[in-house]
């Protein structure tokens, strides 16, 4: 049973430049987001090469109600948030960009939307009232195009599949299972628990350029797992075994 109303789950992966920087902008938002109700932080070290382990226990060690899990070696963004999954206690699961990506500050504004009957809240740059800051066009097209094909695979009000910054009920996360152990795993999740018929809204958002440290996305490797994933997606349309998502229009 959830002991927790909120779990924020944060992965990281050679962080330590910004950990200082996320320290103050996540301990800012924490006292709005306990107006709320009872929050949990869950920092996941992916196995670090620098000394982003270290310095999340010295940093954020002393906290309350903070779970810090190390991975050994790292093993991809997908497997770090299923370590964060596991030890979060929340009703519901915030996931955010350690980098400063999308503001912590715009947690509660991303909870807000999350209503009764709404089962998962996903930023979405690429909303009518989103948009994009100083982020390489060659990264803007790569992700939009990957989302332009899971529009027209799954649903077409859903505009951005490949955000990480979201808010889930804990059923989703205990119900949807994925297999992707990298970035895919962000869209996997999204896309498997629309397609078991859990509502989604967008929540417009800007997606900035990261603001400390150096993108550990391979570019190459994840537009093959991605054209992989839509492949096996066509395939299952194909031979009848896609659900028909049951998903609000985007707002």
């Amino acid at each position: 049973m959830a002991t927790y109303d909120l779990s924020v789950v944060i992965p990281c992966y050679n962080e330590a430049e910004g950990i200082d920087a996320m320290y103050e902008r996540i301990t800012a938002v924490l006292p709005i987001l306990q107006q709320r109700g009872s929050v949990q932080l869950v920092l996941v070290n992916d196995g670090s090469s620098d000394r982003t382990g270290d310095l999340l226990t010295q940093t954020f060690g002393e906290l309350p109600h903070v779970t810090i899990a190390h991975h050994e070696r790292n093993q991809g963004l997908g497997v770090a948030l299923r370590t964060g999954f596991a030890h979060a206690d929340g009703s519901i699961i915030v996931t955010c960009d350690s980098d400063g990506t999308y503001p912590f500050a715009e947690i509660p504004a991303l909870l807000d939307r999350l209503t009764p009957g709404v089962d998962i809240v996903t930023a979405s740059p690429y909303h009518p009232d989103g948009g994009i800051e100083n982020v390489p066009a060659y990264r803007v097209t790569i992700s939009k195009s990957a989302s332009f094909c899971y529009r027209l695979l799954i649903d077409w009000r859903i505009r951005t599949y490949t955000a990480l910054f979201r808010a889930c009920r804990r059923e989703v996360i205990e119900r949807i299972n994925t297999q992707a152990n990298g970035f895919l795993m962000v869209t996997e999740l999204l896309v498997e628990a629309m397609l078991a018929g859990y509502r989604v809204v967008e929540y417009p958002a800007v997606l900035r350029v990261r603001q400390y440290g150096q993108s550990k996305a391979k570019i190459v490797r994840i537009t093959g797992t991605h054209l992989r994933y839509m492949a096996g997606l066509l395939g299952r349309r194909t031979r009848g075994l896609l659900g028909q998502p049951s998903t609000p229009a985007a707002r």
